[in-house]
């Protein structure tokens, strides 16, 4: 891992997780009837990356995906989910098919310099067992060459050997913000890219959690000292071990995401 570094800038990208929601025009993010195929467009206004959603729930198609990124200006950065079939649905028969699928899908960012990660993000009940091991090993040789980002949710990822196996292949281990819950992936801080550092803000609420409806789930409003506890702790230093870093809020409940990436992005100094 790269040492801290007092001469180094570590540039920080501040964003969402997604852009596409409907309930952002009513809380006022978006001008009253904004479309959805207008909103990339009115998000990059005020953000310089986001993080692709609609790559989780359906396998990406490259003619789609450019017609998207060239709704960005130029510079705008993106970062992809995984599919679910290679993630929370894996058909252990056919997922090397839906890699190669997937790489295909997202070229049009990968050849515009334009892909920062691809987010390959696990569900609480893939624990570190001897098959999930093997599998996530597999699975990362099919995507070698790609900007890897991996988010665990189970606690049990949480070792030395998991960060050094990263380290050694060159991926990004994803901080989390979320609910101090039993069995969740800790809060850390650990870099195990030099290249990049990449953290999720999924919101704090533990009522929402335990009911497994998404829009309680990410039903939650950072406050200022939550975020200036992060900007000032780990997200300083990671930055001083990594060249640059992305930030994403998952709490997009009542457009709460980009209120509180703007907030974070003024404590940061950072692009928003």
């Amino acid at each position: 891992m790269r040492p801290p570094s007092s001469d180094a800038v570590c540039p920080i990208r501040v964003g969402t997780c997604g852009y596409s929601y409907a309930e952002w025009v009513d809380a006022g993010f978006y001008p009253p009837g904004t479309k959805a195929g207008e909103m990339l467009a009115l998000y990059a206004r005020q953000f310089a990356v986001t993080e692709l959603n609609f790559t989780w729930y359906q396998m990406p198609k490259a003619p789609a995906v450019e017609r998207m990124r060239r709704l960005a200006p130029p510079g705008f950065g993106f970062t992809a989910k995984l599919t679910r079939t290679l993630t929370h649905e894996v058909d252990p028969d056919r997922w090397r098919g839906q890699a190669a699928l997937y790489r295909e899908g997202i070229a049009p960012l990968v050849q515009s310099g334009q892909l920062t990660a691809l987010l390959l993000q696990f569900p609480p009940g893939f624990g570190r067992e001897a098959a999930n091991r093997r599998y996530l090993g597999l699975l990362l040789d099919e995507l070698a060459g790609l900007p890897l980002a991996v988010e665990f949710r189970h606690a049990s990822w949480a070792a030395e050997r998991v960060f050094s196996e990263l380290e050694r292949r060159g991926a990004t281990l994803v901080a989390v913000d979320e609910p101090g819950l039993p069995g969740l992936f800790p809060r850390l801080d650990v870099v195990t890219n030099p290249e990049l550092f990449y953290v999720r803000f999924h919101g704090r609420n533990a009522r929402g959690w335990r009911s497994g409806n998404m829009q309680q789930q990410f039903d939650y409003d950072y406050t200022e000292r939550e975020l200036r506890e992060w900007a000032d702790g780990p997200i300083a230093r990671m930055a001083a071990r990594a060249a640059k870093g992305v930030v994403f809020f998952n709490n997009h409940v009542r457009a709460q995401a980009p209120r509180n990436a703007a907030q974070l992005a003024r404590l940061l100094g950072a692009a928003a």
